[in-house]
């Protein structure tokens, strides 16, 4: 086993990159960068039916969006003849052999099994066939797999994060470890390139567990040391509930396409199970680095809160530099739309999601067709309002198109208008006139944002609607 922390992230093309194996990239990545170590990437594409281009290409994408670097890369594709030499290896010391039980047999046999209150196991019908009589069949065609002869016996492992698990490997019965030679399952593969690629640790879901007995059976069978364990917590509903399938079909190109940004997806899957000295929860990922130890990740299950992940997005959203701002909302907006940074300023911090950025943005581009009673701030009469928009059209008149644009000038001129007692009536038939909306930014943000002409129009319709 290699000295230096070597670890790895495995995920299985066979859909897109899920958000929770998202975070154990992300612990795994941490751990690594913590530690000096190194930090794999292994597709595990051996499930030739449901593994897609497309899941790949999303998973290496969706690392990289992410912002993970890692030192090496594997295919399980590329490396059959490895197990292939391990199969054949367990084969000559008599620890597997070829099974020829038919799914309806293995079927009864379990229902048998539950009848009779035992826990479901494989019986071991094809352990003692000759070996004759294997080859006969084989070269006949008939279906079949391979299996791992398990010992009856208890195997305990030490997990960082959990303490001590023990398994009764009688509980298992003999596994299925291939369905041929050049076909390997999930456990069997795993355990070979974890050795082949010196993994010193495996930081994985909790409902992996399961498969650790088994990985464990078969690194004894195989004489191979094994590295260290921490299991991560399961990820739970805001009541601590089991993840529902509105999170957990949820892979990480949804909230891409949301309009998440990296750094609020980072820090709230961070704090998805671990939790960092004192109370802060603002973190950018070169900051957790230094922090991260597996000695904070709770046992018990972190909850996905939508309303947190929401919160820090918009704090990420108000806190990028203004033109990055503009950047990433790009991919949201329309194409013919021009936006300028006084447009994006105004709304930014009423923004949770750059997926938002076109329905705040849009009266910019589109005035709304409101009623005119929109324009009236409480109890004023048309006359009234039609008199108090009339002022502040005198003043943006005064303004040259460049200083219609300053929002410090437009701000205390329009402001030198109102008294405490007359602001409401003043600003809002304005603000009401730019925007058409009920809620938008201040009247001073859209017109530094429209600039004197666009903003002259609007009032001219403003006042058109409350003549009639």
């Amino acid at each position: 086993m290699a000295d230096k922390v070597r670890v790895r992230i495995a995920p299985s093309p066979t859909g897109f990159l899920h958000i929770g194996t998202a975070r154990t990239a992300l612990f795994n990545w941490l751990f690594a960068r913590n530690q000096n170590g190194e930090f794999i990437v292994r597709i595990e594409d051996t499930d030739v039916e449901r593994s897609k281009p497309e899941y790949d290409e999303d998973i290496i994408r969706s690392l990289k969006w992410l912002g993970f670097t890692w030192d090496e890369f594997y295919r399980q594709s590329e490396r059959t003849e490895l197990y292939k030499k391990y199969l054949e290896k367990l084969f000559s010391e008599k620890k597997a052999y070829y099974c020829f039980c038919t799914k309806d047999q293995l079927e009864i046999d379990r229902q048998a099994m539950m009848t009779q209150g035992f826990s479901p196991k494989y019986r071991g019908t094809c352990r003692g066939i000759s070996q004759e009589e294997v080859d006969r069949r084989l070269q006949e065609g008939m279906p079949s797999t391979i299996r791992l002869i398990v010992p009856e016996k208890k195997v305990s492992f030490k997990d960082l994060i959990r303490g001590t698990v023990t398994s009764d490997l009688a509980l298992l019965g003999d596994i299925i470890i291939a369905k041929d030679l050049k076909t390997p399952l999930y456990n069997f593969a795993v355990v070979i390139d974890d050795y082949e690629t010196h993994i010193t640790h495996i930081i994985r879901g909790e409902d992996h567990i399961s498969n650790t007995s088994k990985q464990i059976a078969l690194a004894e069978a195989l004489h191979l040391s094994l590295p260290e364990f921490a299991h991560l917590p399961m990820i739970l509903n805001p009541d601590r509930s089991k993840m529902s399938k509105r999170f957990n079909d949820a892979s990480l190109k949804d909230y891409i396409e949301k309009g998440y940004l990296r750094e609020a997806i980072l820090n709230f899957l961070a704090l998805l199970g671990w939790h960092p000295q004192g109370d802060k929860d603002i973190f950018y990922l070169d900051d957790i680095i230094p922090e991260f130890d597996l000695k904070r990740v709770q046992k018990g299950g972190a909850v996905f809160n939508m309303e947190k992940l929401d919160s820090l997005n918009g704090h990420y959203i108000r806190t990028l530099p203004l033109e990055e701002l503009i950047t990433r909302l790009k991919p949201f907006l329309p194409e013919e739309w021009t936006v300028s940074p006084f447009m994006v300023e105004s709304v930014k911090g009423r923004m949770r999601t750059l997926s938002e950025g076109p329905e705040l943005l849009q009266f910019y581009f589109v005035l709304p067709d409101y009623a005119s009673t929109l324009l009236r701030w409480r109890e004023t009469s048309s006359s009234e309002t039609i008199f108090n928009l009339q002022k502040t059209e005198a003043v943006i008149k005064e303004f040259t198109e460049e200083e219609s644009h300053n929002l410090s000038l437009v701000t205390e001129r329009l402001m030198a208008l109102t008294n405490p007692e007359n602001r409401g009536a003043i600003l809002w038939p304005l603000r009401a006139a730019l925007s058409g909306k009920q809620a938008s930014p201040s009247p001073f943000e859209i017109t530094a944002a429209l600039g004197k002409i666009e903003s002259l129009r609007r009032i001219e319709l403003a006042l058109q609607k409350l003549s009639v």
